[in-house]
């Protein structure tokens, strides 16, 4: 499902006409109110920079802990999942073994084998070591192709593929390919002109060259330069990401004869028959989707005159990467040390319980998601979160009937899709079944390559049958939110709605500042630039006049350019056309939200609370959602491989596109971030 399910990285919600009045009285987590006055800076003008403005006193005292790569307002609460987590587990080694139900034991078994590190390293190598002879001893392509499409083996391929819903038809299942392979976090990792990059491409290949010499190869940098290479030449063909978002280009379909003709130099057979995938459906000829058609033909070249040595080089050292956690330490440290330390700056790894937490709820999250429900998460809050969601539709609603950008034939049909808008809130109404799924004690590389397997299959055997549109793309205990373009839904998990995003004790302008902008921020992706092309039934389809579009696209551009400008680090800037969509969220999300706190004031004016207005409070709490100190490393990975924007830029860029905000703040023509009147953005 890459690129149709919208992730907000840690969002959250709140709803539209709810009053807090008659709520049991409780403090909020922060002050008095709900917002910590105490961060604010005041010796920075609103309108210079309004991210420090909120946080500046913050900012200056936080420190990031030596696990982490930033620190902030949703890491924290993301720690607090984590903590969640670790104590449902230890409450299952708790219990008699034999009092728990069959999945109760297999998360318990799974936990315990990968805290096991004492016995992972008497292991030594010896779990993956037929699966390193079996690399070794590849001896043609086709052979290659075979061990890159086995989904036990998850190793990486110029080629993946996926299952999931028919992007012009998501009543159905469909076979996706993408471009894929590379080592680093995105393709400019490779030949972007920067020195911090420069750096990490040389700590990159002495980390090959140090894995290999680990498993016992010669020559371990040449092999690893000669790898390196490989990637680099992929890079140099592979899309950029503000093109490989773009809904229509990524769109190609085709049987799998075009296919193969496409790309004639890869062995396309082979990969298919590994994964179990047929060339023909019960009604014919498989239609597969390429998503980057263009590179293809130029991946495919490589693979063919690359030397047989080096892929088998290649496909070796990452499966032994993506194996890392669960082999001896000394490989889990080396892997740690260049993607924790070289590329996020983490001077220490996570204690190994807090990762095998997030083991649990990657490979058995259902099942962990129950437990955290029943302990965590009541029914009633679900309901009153639905509540909450619906009422953010219903403002929606009223804005879209009066807009003036809009002709009745597009509004009919924005109106329409809005309408049929799914909310999940919490949890999925039909649990996973992992029956089939095997977890063995003391088979900890097993259990992994057993779920790749167990996972893989159970897309396989429904490809051909309807999509099952109640399941959830993420867990009861993710913090975060999203929406998928395909089936027109918006889901928000369980352990995002909490405090200080989901506070019924804090004031009704804090709440609307805070998840009332996260649940229109997810709204709004449906009409972002890549979700408005998709119509109420989820499928690819142009609902929109010519002239709306064009007014539209006017919008977008004058935003990305917006963008372009913000320079989180010295020399590399934010790139507004891959960050696009974020970006309309943000700034539709938070008008939404405002007209949504104005409507639950049911005509009466705002009260002033600790000297603030109720407008200015609203944003001063969307300033404290993105609050967060990022280290450089990890914040030069997320300006070129995220599709979010720095959370000072989420902050800056929403508000100063905003008119009430400068009225709240008395912004004006000077300050740093002032906007006049007809340049600022306004999608609702």
């Amino acid at each position: 499902m890459r690129g149709y399910v919208i992730p907000i990285l840690g969002l959250a919600l709140w709803g539209s006409a709810i009053s807090f009045a008659n709520a049991q009285p409780s403090p909020p987590q922060f002050g008095s109110w709900g917002v910590d006055t105490a961060a604010i800076d005041d010796s920075v003008r609103p309108g210079d920079n309004f991210f420090l403005y909120v946080n500046g006193k913050w900012l200056k005292t936080a420190v990031i802990p030596s696990d982490r790569s930033l620190i902030g307002t949703l890491q924290s609460l993301r720690i607090l999942s984590e903590q969640r987590m670790n104590e449902l587990a230890a409450s299952l080694d708790a219990k008699p073994y034999d009092q728990l139900s069959g999945e109760e034991k297999k998360l318990r078994d799974l936990y315990d084998a990968f805290l096991d590190q004492r016995q992972i390293n008497a292991r030594g190598l010896g779990p993956i070591k037929k699966t390193l002879n079996y690399i070794a001893g590849l001896k043609t392509r086709r052979e290659v192709a075979t061990a890159m499409g086995r989904p036990d083996l998850g190793i990486p391929s110029p080629f993946s593929d996926a299952i999931g819903s028919d992007v012009k038809d998501s009543s159905k299942y469909q076979v996706t390919f993408f471009q894929g392979g590379l080592g680093l976090p995105d393709r400019e990792y490779y030949f972007k002109d920067d020195p911090g990059l420069a750096k990490m491409r040389d700590a990159y290949k002495a980390h090959l060259a140090r894995v290999f010499s680990m498993i016992g190869l010669s020559s371990p940098e040449k092999r690893a330069a000669a790898v390196y290479d490989l990637e680099h030449q992929m890079a140099e063909v592979e899309w950029p990401r503000e093109e490989d978002r773009d809904a229509d280009k990524t769109y190609n379909p085709m049987t799998f004869n075009e296919l193969k003709a496409l790309a004639p130099e890869f062995p396309w057979t082979a990969l298919i028959a590994a994964g179990g995938i047929t060339p023909n459906s019960p009604a014919g000829p498989r239609i597969m989707i390429v998503a980057e058609k263009s590179a293809f033909p130029k991946l495919a070249k490589i693979f063919a005159r690359t030397p047989l040595h080096v892929w088998r080089d290649y496909v070796a050292v990452h499966y032994v990467d993506s194996n890392a956690a669960y082999l001896p330490e000394a490989f889990d440290k080396e892997n740690f040390a260049f993607y924790g330390t070289a590329l996020q700056g983490n001077a220490a790894q996570l204690p190994r319980p807090t990762r095998d937490a997030h083991l649990l709820n990657d490979l058995m999250g259902d099942a962990l998601g129950k437990l955290y429900v029943a302990r965590y998460f009541p029914s009633s809050a679900k309901a009153k979160a639905k509540e909450l969601v619906n009422n953010l539709l219903k403002a929606y609603d009223a804005d879209i009937r009066t807009l003036a950008w809009m002709t009745p034939a597009t509004r009919e049909k924005a109106l329409y899709k809005l309408h049929h808008f799914t909310v999940k809130i919490g949890y999925p109404d039909h649990w996973r079944d992992y029956s089939k799924l095997v977890i063995k004690r003391n088979d900890l590389i097993g259990d992994v390559r057993r779920w790749r397997q167990f996972d893989w299959d159970r897309n396989l055997v429904r490809i051909d049958q309807p999509v099952d549109k109640s399941e959830w793309n993420e867990t009861p205990p993710t913090v975060d939110a999203y929406d998928n373009f395909l089936w027109n839904e918006i889901a928000f998990p369980a352990a995002i709605l909490q405090p200080p995003l989901f506070d019924p004790q804090s004031d009704n302008a804090v709440n609307y500042g805070g998840i009332g902008a996260v649940i229109g921020h997810e709204i709004s992706h449906g009409f972002d630039d890549q979700g408005s092309k998709y119509d109420a039934t989820g499928a690819l389809n142009n609902w929109w006049t010519p002239a709306d579009r064009a007014a539209f696209e006017t919008r977008v551009k004058a935003l990305g350019e917006q963008y372009d400008s913000y320079e989180p680090l010295p020399g590399l800037h934010i790139n507004g056309a891959n960050t696009m969509g974020e970006n309309i969220a943000d700034n539709a999300g938070l008008a939404i939200a405002l007209k949504a706190y104005h409507i639950a004031l049911n005509g009466k004016p705002a009260p002033v609370i600790g000297g603030f207005t109720g407008d200015q409070r609203f944003y001063l709490a969307f300033g404290q959602i993105w609050r967060a100190k990022v280290r450089d490393q990890a914040l030069r990975q997320q300006v070129i491989s995220s599709e979010h924007s720095p959370q000072q830029f989420r902050v800056i860029g929403a508000t100063r596109n905003q008119d009430e905000w400068y009225a709240a703040f008395g912004v004006k023509p000077g300050d740093k971030y002032y906007l006049p009147p007809e340049q600022r953005v306004h999608f609702w």
